[in-house]
């Protein structure tokens, strides 16, 4: 048993690691007790504010929804960093190459062959479609093998059916990509700029993606109506549907739209789960623009996932559009090992207002002034 000594020294130890407050002050500056008997304690008592703004700094679930986990270093030391080294040079003058090489035949493949069919085949429209479905899950393979893509796929493969509508969680754009290699899905997504908005406009246009933007009100009308439409046609390809709305970090999986459960149609889940050994995956789109995510990954040793086809799920007598996300959310958390959080993600692209911060600030003041006049 320790003595009262050594537990003396101890504590006086851990207290070398504590701030001194005294040193953040001016100098000349001390801590002056506060008049009367009003102490800090007394406004955490009485202030739910103070106590509510303290748990969100201690506890904040919506923040760590959206943060890329970097790995622990493992090149700490002189027999490990040789390693290291020698496996930079293999990643980035091996590997990378050869990827780039891989998807650059892809693409002279895929749009050797695409353009023909797309323009001399529009007296068929059945024969294009089919064969253009088989070109971007060409292509996508190429992408997924210029990562070293290591996909395992669990449950029967998705068919074509009419009123049915396919949902998963969302970690990155490469969700899309890895599902469109095996099934050629129609896909709801955020328009984007660039390259990757020239593909959307031209590439997967032909299998009747639909796109929008958040921030247009009116496209949430128009995309309700074309949803509609797209799932009573037999021979439309499948519709893919990110209901979480935004990319989440593989951890975690905020609300579901209701959008997607509202239609009348059989849901069918699908968990997507990337093991982070060789990369995060999860794609930052305010920090990271697509094609460094894309370096990212090819530049990695592999990427690997494993992805669930689940049950079809249906409406049940009396449950509303809500609570069915909310069932389909606990089957894919539950499935792919990602906790829920009462979130809506689409608050990462919005700040708070400005009525909201004032009712907050004058909840406050009227709380403090409240208690001064006690005093």
């Amino acid at each position: 048993m320790r003595s009262p000594a050594k537990l003396k020294t101890s504590s006086s130890e851990l207290d070398l690691d504590r701030p001194n407050i005294e040193d953040y002050l001016p100098s000349g500056s001390a801590i002056q007790e506060p008049h009367g008997k009003l102490r800090l304690r007394d406004l955490l008592d009485i202030s739910p504010i103070l106590t509510e703004a303290a748990g969100a700094i201690v506890d904040d679930s919506f923040t760590r929804c959206f943060k890329s986990n970097p790995p622990e270093p493992w090149n700490w030391n002189i027999y490990l960093f040789p390693l290291w080294c020698c496996g930079v040079v293999i990643r980035y003058g091996i590997l990378f190459p050869t990827r780039v090489l891989i998807l650059t035949i892809g693409w002279i493949i895929f749009l050797s062959s695409y353009i023909p069919v797309h323009f001399l085949l529009k007296g068929n429209d059945k024969l294009r479609k089919k064969l253009e479905r088989c070109l971007v899950e060409l292509i996508c393979s190429f992408f997924v093998a210029s990562w070293t893509g290591v996909v395992k796929y669990h449950g029967p493969r998705p068919s074509m059916r009419p009123k049915q509508v396919f949902v998963a969680n969302h970690t990155s754009m490469i969700d899309f990509i890895i599902l469109e290699q095996m099934t050629a899905f129609a896909v709801i997504m955020q328009k984007h700029p660039g390259w990757v908005g020239l593909l959307q406009s031209t590439i997967l246009e032909s299998l009747g993606c639909i796109w929008f933007n958040r921030s247009e009100s009116k496209d949430r009308e128009i995309v309700a109506k074309k949803l509609r439409e797209h799932v009573q046609g037999a021979d439309n390809n499948p519709l893919l549907i990110f209901p979480e709305g935004t990319c989440v970090n593989n951890h975690y999986t905020v609300m579901f739209k209701k959008g997607a459960f509202e239609l009348g149609c059989t849901v069918c889940p699908i968990a997507i789960k990337y093991n982070k050994l060789f990369v995060d995956a999860f794609w930052n789109s305010r920090k990271q623009s697509f094609t460094m995510h894309l370096l990212q990954l090819m530049t990695s040793w592999a990427v690997v996932c494993d992805v669930w086809y689940l049950e079809p799920q249906n409406l049940k007598p009396g449950e509303t559009p809500i609570e069915f996300a909310e069932r389909v959310r606990d089957i894919i958390s539950v499935r792919a090992g990602l906790k829920k959080v009462p979130w809506d993600g689409y608050l990462k692209y919005s700040r708070p207002s400005p009525k909201h911060r004032e009712r907050k600030q004058q909840r406050f003041a009227e709380s403090v002034l409240r208690r001064m006049e006690e005093k």
